[in-house]
C-alpha cells in the first residue's frame, strides 16, 4: 500500500512539474500571397513569397517577466529555427518568445513596408495577449539579427505611439557593414572559389535598393549598416548606445582561408568588433564579446546560423536575467 501510495505521489509530482513548466505554443499565419520577389537580372531569379505572421511562446500560468524577440523567416529560416532553441529557457525564466515573419523571402529590411509590417505584428501580440512592454530583447544570427538592427533603428526615427521599451540586444555573427560586404561579393565573384549564388544575390539587392554602388552612392550604405569602417561619422551607432548588448562571433579565420580563400576583410567578425568598439566611444560600458572558437562548435561548416546553434543557451539567458536586474 505504501509502495502505491509512493508511487502515485511521484507521478502526480512529475505531471505537476511538467504542467508547471510546459509552454503554450501560438501560431498565426497568413496565406502565402501568389506572387514573386525579384531577386537578380535572370528570368527565372524570382523567389514565392512566404506567410506573413508569428509563432509565440508563453510560459503557461506564469507571470510573464519579459519578451524575447527573433525576426525570422518562415520558411527559409525553418520557422523559428532560432526563437525555438531558447524556449525552455525562456519559459523556466517566465520570458515570452515572439518570432516575427513578413512575406518577403530572405527579407534585408530595404523597404519601410517590410518593417511597418513587423512593427504592426508586434504591437498587435502584444496588445492581444497582453505581454508587458518591459524587458525587451531582440536576438538573432545572420539576416535574423541584421532585421533587429534595422528595426530598432526604423522605430526610433519614427513617431510611433507603441514603442518596444528594448533593454538589450544579443548580435550573432551577422554583417554590419555592407559597404564591406559589397566588396566582399565582389572579390568572391572575381575569384571565383565558391558558390556564386549568395554573392550575386545580395549584390544585386544592395546595388538595386540602395541605388549604386558603394562607390556611387556612399551614403547610402552607410545609412543601411549598423556600423561602417569607411563611415567616418556613424552616426547609427548612437542609436543603440543605451542598450545591454552581447556579440557572439565565430571568425573561424582558417576555415574561410581554406574552403573560401577569404581574408580577415570578408569576416563577419570584423564588422561586429568594429561596432562595439564605436558603442564605447559613445560611453556604452555594458557591451560584452564572446569568441566562439573550434571546440565550442564541433561543427564541419561554419555560418552564421550554426554560431547560433553553437552558443550556450543557459549561459544566454543568465545574461539576460542580469541585465533586467540592474
Amino acid at each position: 500500500m505504501k509502495s502505491l501510495f509512493k508511487l502515485f505521489f511521484l507521478l502526480f509530482f512529475i505531471i505537476f512539474s511538467i504542467e508547471s513548466f510546459s509552454q503554450k505554443i501560438i501560431e498565426d499565419y497568413q496565406p502565402v500571397k501568389k506572387d514573386s520577389f525579384k531577386i537578380g537580372t535572370g528570368e527565372k531569379d524570382f523567389f514565392p513569397f512566404i506567410q506573413k505572421g508569428y509563432t509565440l511562446m508563453l510560459p503557461k500560468n506564469q507571470e510573464i517577466n519579459g519578451v524575447l524577440i527573433f525576426l525570422e523567416d518562415s520558411k527559409y529560416d525553418q520557422k523559428n529555427r532560432s526563437a525555438k532553441q531558447i524556449y525552455t529557457q525562456a519559459s523556466e525564466n517566465n520570458f515570452a518568445v515572439l518570432s516575427i515573419s513578413t512575406e518577403i523571402p530572405l527579407d534585408f529590411f530595404f523597404s519601410k513596408s517590410s518593417m511597418n509590417s513587423a512593427h504592426e505584428h508586434i504591437q498587435a501580440v502584444f496588445d492581444k495577449y497582453d505581454l508587458p512592454n518591459k524587458n525587451i530583447f531582440f536576438l538573432g544570427a545572420s539576416l535574423v539579427g541584421h532585421r533587429a538592427m534595422r528595426y530598432i533603428k526604423f522605430t526610433k526615427e519614427n513617431d510611433f505611439k507603441f514603442q518596444l521599451k528594448i533593454e538589450g540586444i544579443v548580435i550573432c555573427n551577422f554583417t554590419m557593414d555592407f559597404t564591406r560586404k559589397w566588396y566582399q561579393h565582389k572579390r568572391d565573384i572575381k575569384i571565383n572559389r565558391i558558390d556564386l549564388w549568395e554573392p550575386k544575390f545580395i549584390n544585386y539587392l544592395l546595388e538595386t535598393y540602395l541605388g549604386g554602388t558603394p562607390k556611387t552612392s556612399p551614403e547610402n550604405y552607410h545609412n543601411f549598416s549598423s556600423y561602417s569602417y569607411l563611415d567616418e561619422k556613424n552616426e547609427n551607432i548612437k542609436i543603440y548606445k543605451d542598450y545591454s548588448i552581447r556579440a557572439y562571433i565565430e571568425p573561424a579565420i582558417k576555415y574561410k582561408l581554406t574552403k573560401q580563400l577569404r581574408t580577415l576583410y570578408e569576416n563577419n567578425s570584423t564588422d561586429i568588433v568594429g561596432f562595439l568598439a564605436e558603442l564605447k566611444l559613445t560611453g556604452n560600458e555594458n557591451t560584452e564579446l564572446i569568441v566562439l572558437q573550434a571546440q565550442d562548435n564541433p561543427s564541419s561548416q561554419k555560418t552564421s546560423q550554426l554560431t547560433w546553434d553553437a552558443i550556450n543557451k543557459d549561459e544566454l539567458m543568465d545574461w539576460i536575467k542580469n541585465q533586467i536586474k540592474k
